[in-house]
């Protein structure tokens, strides 16, 4: 339809456009340092051959940051987010907010700690900024929304902020345990917002392909028609809110934690204000699907393979919320291998 269409082109105009962003940014430093082997210009920055206070140098860096930002969908390059999230079909909308999101993290913590760790007094700043300002506007702007798959876009521009907290830590990181806690706890962020993030889609998906409603009022009174659909729902909404025993208040825990240690506390505290802002627009679909009524009281049941979906990321997102140690081992262990 329409909306299809107009996500289809809007992406595929802005990816473009980002990408070539993100690629002349690493042209820039190449020219600089004569090199692409991360390590290479890690060292090269080090001993000071690097050109690392050069504009040409801090240009190039500006801009593979604008063209990652993109990728994870954070503030002020998030204008695709909305428009691509409710016209695409709700599976790519699934596959959007967690593979694109968690690539885009996995390449950032890689090149930034890998490759430009000696400078990450200027770049860990101005993710903070962006984290600041990311939670902020994604929260606010997600309060209006009137359907499910656009909030969830305003949602997922939120958690990118949260997430970004992790990148601010390396400014005032002073040992090795410290550098480590940040990505460590990104890491985490991001296999728990996976996991909540498939199972609300998945409910989203068992609903909406019976009612073809996807407005919010949409979901009033599902749970007297779908009580298994809207209790997983209800659970990852919960998850995204923070609220325990889910594994997203034990990943805003380990993000706030490693800012804590960092001495960033005004971002700690904007952090907190913004999950409260987010229970006001989560928890509001929850009530309203046990305390509101629908017209149609046809059943909603899924399939079998669906509510096997549902089942395992539920499961998931409890057990890990209350035993967050396995996945938080697997975290550690990742991140040692390329933070210095």
């Amino acid at each position: 339809d329409s909306k299809s269409s107009e996500a289809g082109l809007k992406f595929l105009l802005l990816a473009a456009l980002s990408s070539a962003v993100l690629l002349y940014g690493l042209v820039l430093i190449f020219g600089v340092t004569g090199t692409t082997h991360l390590e290479l210009i890690s060292s090269q920055i080090v001993q000071g051959s690097g050109g690392e206070g050069s504009p040409i140098f801090l240009l190039g860096v500006t801009l593979l940051i604008a063209g990652f930002g993109f990728k994870i969908a954070t503030v002020p390059f998030q204008m695709w987010v909305p428009d691509v999230y409710e016209g695409s079909p709700t599976p790519i909308t699934a596959f959007l907010s967690v593979a694109s999101k968690a690539a885009g993290f996995a390449v950032i913590i890689r090149v930034f700690y890998g490759g430009l760790p000696s400078l990450a007094l200027d770049w860990a700043v101005l993710f903070g900024i962006l984290s600041a300002i990311s939670m902020t506007i994604g929260n606010l702007v997600a309060i209006s929304q009137v359907n499910i798959k656009r909030m969830l876009a305003y949602s997922t521009i939120a958690h990118a902020g949260y997430m970004m907290i992790g990148l601010a830590t390396a400014a005032s990181s002073t040992s090795a345990a410290e550098m480590i806690s940040g990505p460590s706890a990104i890491l985490f962020y991001l296999g728990g917002y996976a996991l909540t993030n498939l199972a609300a889609f998945a409910a989203i998906i068992a609903v909406t392909n019976r009612t073809g409603d996807e407005s919010i009022q949409g979901f009033w009174g599902i749970g007297r028609r779908a009580p298994f659909e809207a209790f997983v729902l209800a659970v990852s909404l919960i998850s995204l809110t923070g609220i325990p025993p889910t594994v997203g208040f034990m990943a805003k825990l380990f993000i706030f934690s490693s800012a804590v240690n960092a001495g960033l506390i005004w971002l700690v505290a904007l952090g907190l204000i913004n999950s409260v802002i987010s229970a006001y627009y989560y928890l509001r679909i929850v009530r309203s699907m046990y305390s509101s009524s629908s017209d149609d009281q046809v059943s909603l049941a899924a399939t079998f393979p669906t509510r096997l979906a549902l089942a395992v990321t539920a499961v998931g997102i409890l057990l890990i919320g209350i035993w967050p140690q396995g996945l938080m081992s697997v975290a550690d262990k990742a991140i040692l291998g390329f933070v210095p």
